[in-house]
């Protein structure tokens, strides 16, 4: 690897890249803005269908029923508006972002000298510019919307369900931070794994060029079994590799489901406990029935934090990579 490329920060990495989303500034920043205005009116359905529960079990007519009705569809519309535009808006930065560094880096092998070349070998390139391009395009995508309606929906639905439940909503408090901690753990344990695995990919990249470019040769010399073993070798190495890593991974689900039940159980016992003692008065059916939604959607964006997580660990080797590529200086001065 080139010394000027082994210190490579955090900070660096990220100039370096953000310099590549160009045009698509203004859909990167609007992404952020729909997903909240989804997230908001998301967490206000469950509170406002709570009100209407509650108007039926104590018998309500149509008339009583009508204006949580109305309400309800327009926050839905509200939501569902603001999710398509997230959606649109997105899917234009992120691959947008994805041309523009595709074609920066192209542009910047062009550039290179044969030297420049052999500081990453032909396989290598090959590999940033396909994989390393389309795991850092997810990964910019997870962040503009995954990094920022996951957080938002775990903090906003703690809040409800406090303004719901009150001190009962602390479960949810104590349920997260364990789990967090837990995915945390985790998506540790497997990023030295894929840091291994972008190595092999440029092995197996570099066995599949040879052996194309140097068919012919190969075959006058009787080479065929040989080069099917070194390749079989360089598939098998990355075949144990991922086994390993789902290995690792598959914690996660039964975890988030453990962490799911525990929460109906809590939320179930305690509330129907407070429903027949007090006589619906410290709490209703509706107030129950929102508890158990807020507890539900704060799980469910803790594993959709825990996947981009995952993908954004991915993402970073394969970011670094390409970053060396672009700040490589060629050996070529002479205009």
């Amino acid at each position: 690897m080139p010394k000027q490329q082994q210190g490579l920060t955090y900070g660096q990495i990220v100039k370096t890249l953000g310099a590549s989303v160009r045009e698509f500034k203004a859909s990167s920043l609007v992404t952020p803005l729909f997903v909240l205005g989804e997230v908001a009116v998301e967490c206000l359905i469950p509170f406002e269908t709570a009100g209407l529960i509650d108007k039926i079990s104590l018998g309500g007519g149509f008339g009583d029923i009508a204006p949580y009705a109305v309400t309800l569809v327009l926050m839905a519309l509200v939501s569902l508006f603001c999710g398509t535009m997230a959606g649109i808006t997105c899917a234009k930065a992120s691959t947008g972002f994805a041309r523009n560094l595709r074609h920066d880096v192209f542009a910047q092998i062009q550039r290179f000298s044969f030297s420049n070349i052999d500081h990453f070998s032909t396989s290598s390139l090959v590999t940033r510019l396909t994989t390393d391009v389309n795991n850092v395009q997810q990964a910019y995508m997870m962040l503009l919307r995954l990094v920022v309606r996951a957080p938002l929906m775990i903090l906003f639905s703690i809040v409800m369900a406090f303004v719901t439940g009150g001190p009962m909503a602390a479960v949810f408090v104590v349920v997260s931070v364990l789990l967090g901690f837990a995915v945390f753990k985790i998506s540790l344990t497997v990023m030295p794994i894929f840091k291994r695995i972008f190595k092999k990919y440029d092995r197996l990249n570099d066995s599949v060029e040879e052996n194309v470019s140097g068919i012919r040769v190969v075959k006058s010399f009787v080479r065929e079994e040989h080069e099917k073993q070194k390749f079989n070798t360089a598939s098998g190495e990355l075949y144990h590799d991922f086994v390993h890593v789902e290995r690792i991974l598959a914690w996660m689900t039964p975890l988030m489901t453990l962490a799911i039940d525990l929460i109906y159980l809590f939320v179930v016992y305690f509330g129907s406990y407070a429903i027949v003692s007090s006589k619906a008065q410290l709490m209703g059916v509706g107030q129950m029935s929102a508890l158990i939604t807020y507890g539900f959607s704060m799980l469910m964006s803790l594993m959709m934090l825990s996947m981009v997580f995952v993908m954004v660990t991915m993402a970073q080797e394969g970011a670094r990579r390409l970053c060396e590529v672009l700040v490589e200086k060629s050996d070529i001065t002479n205009p």
